[in-house]
């Protein structure tokens, strides 16, 4: 415990001002437990030369002048003093020493005031001082926490006290403070204007939970009834602490994200919702909501809530997961090549989760991924097989999208089986099917002729290009009794192949050869052996008819048995010609190139009708022996 007990300094100053004017030196407040006492020191002075016999003096209440009859506190003359101070005032100085120090006991509410000292000198030496001392009835002890309490700082909180009255000292005693420290000092100090206070303080380290607790002081007075308890509640600084955040999140593509942040610190933070270091929204408070309307695949990725305040920062992320069918996939790599060549094309496409990549050809799969965004597909040694169209398609739970691409091959030619010539009635049409990419020259040579016709004589050369695959026809006109040797040669930027095409239908030319008398000759033979082999089984059906009976069903007629004259031979001829045509692909009658005679010639050409009757019945006897 400290105690000063050094004289009140205006007791020197008096000393040392003796012979002076008037004047007097007494606190200007002072405090006191209600029911206790209180002493109020008091010095004056008055000039040497008066040099009184007898000193008197009077305490009056809430005013300094007689002649407004304020309350008499103490009167030293006759005793006599308002009804409110007897028995409860005295005089502890000495007035003939000049120290007018009053006594109260017992106070109460209704005594706290203004308190005058007038000195009496007798006769006209009378003299009320303008000094006065404010008395202040008090009911709880005073509690003192400093401006600013930190968390993690050391603090000292002190309970201060009166302690003038020299009848009953109060002791002090903390109330909860477990947990916060013992009280460091207990002691009765000495203040400024000469009062007395009884002070205990209490050192600790606050913590955050130390915020708001309720702290309180006692003071008691021995030998008495008398306790009187004041309390403080700490407010504690602190920097913040997010306690509130989402975990991840995940959220389908236009759906509804709502991520909250809270916070605890004093004073309360500033809450600012961030991404990619742009700041979404923020707000001093404790918690802080950011609704994410419709979300997109842009608003995938990490948030981060920064909270701060003047004692510190804190801070904490949440990513937020937008799931959502795959994009259309894209496609990058060769798209042409050349035989042989090794070809790499990369597919690739965003989604999440990541998707299930395929790439297709003709139905077939190719290659495929599992959870991978990309897909490569490596063909080593590409072929025309390998021309064609693809696809690369991508699918996950929430969709399915795909792309189509083509990858080209480039090859030298290829003469295709199909490639011949064929005889038809006065014609020979010779078709050179190719199959090569790019898109190939071709030109058909007659070595007997020494002629060579290529696409540009668009007179005599058609062709058609159907994919990979070109087909070109040449039509020679009045070939069919001596066609002559056709060499087909397809040429592009990486090579040429030839081909001397056959010739099919060997049976027709061989009645070109016979001609229109032989034919005649030839069919009328025919005739006769289809008539014999037909009357040979009408006979064999009628010497096994006896076998059968009546409700046996009749004998089995073939349709090659009833033609109608004129009829079959027609039909045929044009049905073998349909499908001649239908085999070439032609879409129309080819134009004619007529190389077989010269000018010299007309005159033994065949006529129209004869060549004619001759070809249909060459046809229709080929049906018959068929």
């Amino acid at each position: 415990m400290i105690f000063l007990t050094a004289l009140p300094l205006f007791w020197i100053m008096i000393s040392a001002s003796r012979g002076g004017h008037w004047g007097a030196w007494m606190p200007s407040s002072i405090s006191a437990f209600e029911g206790t006492c209180v002493s109020i020191p008091c010095r004056f002075d008055f000039p040497d030369e008066l040099r009184p016999a007898v000193v008197h003096g009077v305490w009056y209440f809430n005013s300094p002048y007689p002649k407004n009859y304020p309350p008499v506190v103490f009167k030293s003359r006759t005793q006599v003093v308002h009804e409110s101070f007897q028995g409860r005032s005295r005089l502890l100085g000495d007035l003939g020493l000049r120290n007018c120090t009053l006594l109260l006991s017992n106070v109460s509410p209704e005594l706290g005031g203004k308190y005058y000292f007038r000195g009496d000198l007798g006769g006209y030496n009378q003299y009320t001082f303008s000094e006065h001392s404010v008395l202040d009835i008090v009911n709880t002890p005073n509690i003192v926490v400093p401006p600013e309490v930190v968390a993690g700082t050391e603090v000292e909180v002190s309970c201060m006290v009166p302690d003038n009255c020299p009848e009953l000292r109060p002791e002090l005693s903390w109330l909860g403070h477990e947990g916060l420290g013992e009280p460091a000092v207990l002691g009765r100090l000495r203040e400024d204007e000469g009062t007395w206070v009884q002070v205990s303080l209490l050192h600790f380290v606050p913590t955050r939970e130390a915020n708001g607790h309720r702290l309180g002081c006692q003071a008691s007075f021995p030998n008495t009834t008398l306790q009187f308890e004041g309390y403080a509640s700490l407010d504690v600084k602190y920097p913040p602490v997010i306690v509130e955040m989402n975990s991840s999140v995940e959220a389908i593509e236009g759906s509804h994200v709502s991520l909250l942040c809270g916070a605890d610190s004093n004073p309360p933070p500033l809450l600012t919702w961030m991404r990619d270091g742009t700041v979404l929204r923020e707000a001093v408070a404790e918690s802080l909501l950011l609704e994410l309307e419709e979300v997109t695949p842009a608003e995938d990725g990490v948030y981060a809530c920064l909270a701060e305040n003047a004692y510190g920062q804190d801070n904490r992320t949440v990513g937020l997961s937008v799931m959502y069918a795959p994009w259309k996939p894209t496609v990058n790599g060769t798209m042409v090549a050349v035989e042989g060549e090794t070809v790499s094309i990369l597919c690739s496409t965003h989604s999440n989760p990541d998707p299930i990549l395929t790439i297709f050809k003709e139905k077939q799969i190719l290659s495929t991924v599992i959870y991978e965004s990309e897909l490569q597909l490596e063909l080593p040694a590409v072929s025309p097989e390998d021309d064609g169209e693809y696809w690369c398609v991508a699918e996950n739970q929430y969709g399915q999208r795909a792309t189509a691409f083509n990858l080209s091959v480039e090859f030298a030619p290829v003469l295709l089986l199909e490639s011949h010539c064929a005889a038809a009635r006065d014609t020979v049409q010779c078709l050179c099917v190719v199959k090569s990419n790019p898109e190939p020259s071709v030109a058909f040579e007659l070595p007997s002729r020494n002629v060579t016709v290529n696409e540009s004589e668009r007179e005599f050369v058609y062709s058609e290009r159907s994919g990979l695959v070109l087909t070109s026809i040449l039509t020679l006109r009045g070939q069919a009794q001596a066609p002559p040797r056709v060499i087909c040669t397809a040429r592009n930027l990486y090579g040429a192949k030839s081909l001397e095409l056959p010739f099919q239908g060997a049976h027709r030319l061989m009645w070109a050869k016979i001609g229109p008398v032989g034919a005649v000759v030839a069919f009328a033979i025919l005739i006769a052996i289809v008539c014999y082999i037909t009357q040979t089984r009408r006979k064999k059906n009628v010497t096994e008819s006896p076998s059968f009976s009546a409700g046996d069903n009749p004998p089995v007629l073939f349709s090659s048995d009833f033609r109608i004259s004129g009829a079959p031979e027609k039909y045929e001829s044009e049905r073998r010609l349909g499908s001649e045509r239908r085999l070439l692909g032609l879409r129309g009658e080819p134009p004619e190139l007529d190389l077989s005679y010269s000018h010299s010639d007309l005159g033994k050409r065949p006529t129209k009708d004869s060549y004619t009757l001759t070809e249909e019945l060459a046809e229709y006897a080929e049906i018959r022996v068929k």
